[in-house]
């Protein structure tokens, strides 16, 4: 299968400096080639031409070195479900059969979807807040695909979009925020329309129409035309950093005010994902976000953070299913998820209740 194909890669732990409430940051930008229709209005053999086009282009790159080239088409339901839990490629994708395809890079941190609503879907993705380092190798990677082939671009409305949202830059810079201090303190729907009024999207953790299981939202910018890139990304990451402010300041004013509610949600989490033998997804997520709280607060230790973050993406359905080897039930699937929580959270330490009364 695919998924054994993405394990023989390298890792995708994350090394680097753990930043508590932003797990991952995207840049992805929309694309098309010029002498084609957008993929919406392109018969199937325009499909294919371009799927052929741009992963020639794509062919010997250094920064694509080693990287994986499949068809839709060719993946199972399953291999495509893993993929959008993973977050390499979007729902909508995994629904195209003819004349769509990605390239997976070695490193899991970059794919290019071909022919979902634009021709090309250019994504890097890095675990913590990292606009910088993100923006830098997805710039690298679509000038060398620029000078492969010929962009649809307009001199005065910028880069050629099938939706108009995209048009202009074509970047949609995102990052995916644990927020459990602002959900909890009932603050969430003040940070949301908040940002919505500078221009920022708040949504789920698999994007539009999805909804924020384990706290985790996807929080990006709604405006593609008449800013620059690098605006775009500044004004962005500001909007970030007030949010975590917002997010820090709203956990401790929980923690002060309902101390010993805090403390039996987090002792709760454990004790279920310890003992519980059904677990369905949306509980697991929540468990988690608890969990992943107590990292946060040092009531485990920082070591496991990468842990539980692994978790959020194998405690899914597609995830659970390949564990298994077979095609099983929801309430089947809830066991085996309950089973692999129980594995993973008896291997952890107990609870330091003490830390959380050190931060009275």
């Amino acid at each position: 299968m695919f998924h054994d194909l993405l394990n023989k890669f390298g890792s995708s732990k994350n090394n680097s400096k753990s930043i508590p409430v932003t797990l991952s940051t995207r840049i992805r930008l929309a694309r098309n080639l010029k002498e084609f229709p957008f993929p919406g209005k392109a018969e199937e053999v325009q499909r294919r031409a371009v799927l052929c086009k741009c992963m020639d282009a794509m062919t010997d790159m250094d920064s694509l070195k080693e990287s994986t080239s499949l068809e839709v088409d060719d993946l199972s339901e399953l291999d495509r479900q893993i993929l959008v839990e993973k977050h390499l490629i979007s729902p909508e994708l995994s629904q195209v059969d003819e004349g769509s395809g990605i390239v997976l890079s070695s490193d899991r941190n970059c794919c290019v979807m071909i022919n979902e609503e634009d021709h090309l879907r250019i994504q890097v993705l890095q675990p913590g807040l990292e606009f910088e380092k993100v923006w830098k190798r997805a710039d690298e990677l679509d000038s060398k695909i620029e000078s492969q082939v010929n962009y649809a671009y307009d001199c005065e409305l910028g880069f050629l979009t099938a939706c108009p949202t995209n048009l202009g830059t074509g970047l949609r810079a995102s990052a995916m925020m644990h927020l459990p201090g602002l959900v909890m303190s009932k603050n969430m729907d003040k940070v949301i329309n908040a940002v919505n009024q500078l221009g920022i999207a708040v949504r789920g953790l698999f994007g539009e129409g999805s909804d924020a299981s384990g706290s985790i939202f996807q929080i990006s910018n709604q405006q593609t035309l008449g800013e620059s890139e690098a605006e775009i990304v500044d004004r962005l990451g500001n909007v970030l950093k007030t949010v975590i402010d917002h997010e820090v300041n709203a956990r401790f004013k929980y923690l002060e005010d309902e101390r010993e509610k805090l403390l039996d949600q987090i002792g709760r989490a454990s004790g279920v994902l310890r003992g519980a033998y059904v677990v369905n997804s949306n509980e697991a997520m929540n468990l988690l976000s608890l969990m992943r709280l107590a990292v946060d607060f040092g009531m485990l230790p920082e070591k496991h953070r990468n842990d539980i973050d692994r978790l959020f993406i194998e405690c899914q359905p597609g995830h659970i299913q390949y564990e298994v080897k077979e095609d099983i039930e929801p309430e089947a699937r809830d066991l085996s998820r309950g089973t692999k929580l129980r594995r993973e959270f008896n291997k952890l330490p107990s609870l330091d209740f003490d830390k959380l009364e050190q931060l009275a």
